[in-house]
């Protein structure tokens, strides 16, 4: 089934689901701790890929994709936490790019 969810639908899909369990968000400094956990597999997965260092035969098969998606699933539960509308801070960030850095690069 393929559904384009918005990112307040994915923030909303992600506060259902913690909200069902009593203890609900972790701490903003736990969540950071599990945010550096999933960025340290992502790397992990991207250097097997695309780096020198091989996956050892016992280790379990992962995919960048995967690792990605607990990096956005984590991001948002701490957005959810500290009450952050992620699609504002997209906006925000973009805003940003397209004006401070707009002459940055070299375009196509």
């Amino acid at each position: 089934m393929s559904y384009n969810k918005t990112i307040k639908e994915m923030q909303k899909e992600v506060d259902q689901y913690i909200g069902q369990f009593k203890e609900g968000y972790f701490g903003p400094l736990a969540m950071l701790a599990r945010l550096t956990e999933e960025l340290g597999e992502l790397a992990r997965e991207i250097n097997h890929y695309y780096g020198e260092k091989p996956k050892k035969n016992t280790e379990k098969e992962k995919t960048i994709e995967e690792e990605l998606g607990d990096l956005q699933f984590v991001i948002m539960c701490l957005a959810n936490s500290l009450k952050i509308d992620l699609e504002e801070a997209h906006n925000q960030v973009m805003h940003k790019f397209n004006t401070r850095d707009k002459d940055r690069w070299t375009r196509k």
